[in-house]
């Protein structure tokens, strides 16, 4: 059984479902939302609903399933993604931290995500600041943040609402 959190909101209940990693399936107002699905450890992706957004916020193999993708893709799914993400699966829109898309009644902001302390070398981080998203998703009256893979940064410190 998966577990799921339900979140009232001004526009009904946003329920949120962990599937596995950093995975996640949000439904509301009819809207099916999958968040960097992946086969590993998840779901039988089959059995789910079909997106009507994907969001993924980097390329690394742990957060972008291309066969997954391909799998919960339908006409008109809409796929928001960073740059690296494009090479690996087209067809989405690149949004860049700061960049901010509306559709369906939902607002999504791309947000900084990245390392400051967890290096691959020194002064390499194993994710770099610029390239991964987090997103803000909003909900009628509700802001949801979506960190991705990153680390307390200043950024995060400085979300409101």
């Amino acid at each position: 059984m998966l577990k799921k959190d339900i979140i009232p909101t001004s526009k009904g209940d946003l329920e949120i479902t962990f599937l596995t990693h950093g995975s996640l399936m949000m439904s509301w107002g009819g809207l099916i939302i999958y968040v960097d699905p992946i086969a590993e450890g998840g779901p039988d992706y089959r059995k789910l609903p079909k997106a009507d957004f994907l969001l993924l916020t980097h390329d690394h193999y742990d957060h972008l399933d291309t066969e997954v993708v391909d799998i919960l893709k339908k006409p008109g799914t809409e796929i928001l993604y960073n740059m690296k993400c494009a090479p690996k699966c087209p067809g989405g829109a690149v949004m860049r931290n700061g960049e901010t898309r509306t559709a369906h009644g939902i607002t999504v902001e791309a947000v900084p995500a990245y390392n400051i302390k967890h290096m691959r070398a020194p002064g390499q981080p194993f994710h770099p600041k610029g390239e991964g998203n987090g997103y803000i998703v909003t909900f009628g009256d509700k802001r949801v943040y979506l960190a991705g893979d990153t680390e307390n940064i200043p950024e995060m410190k400085a979300l409101k609402n």
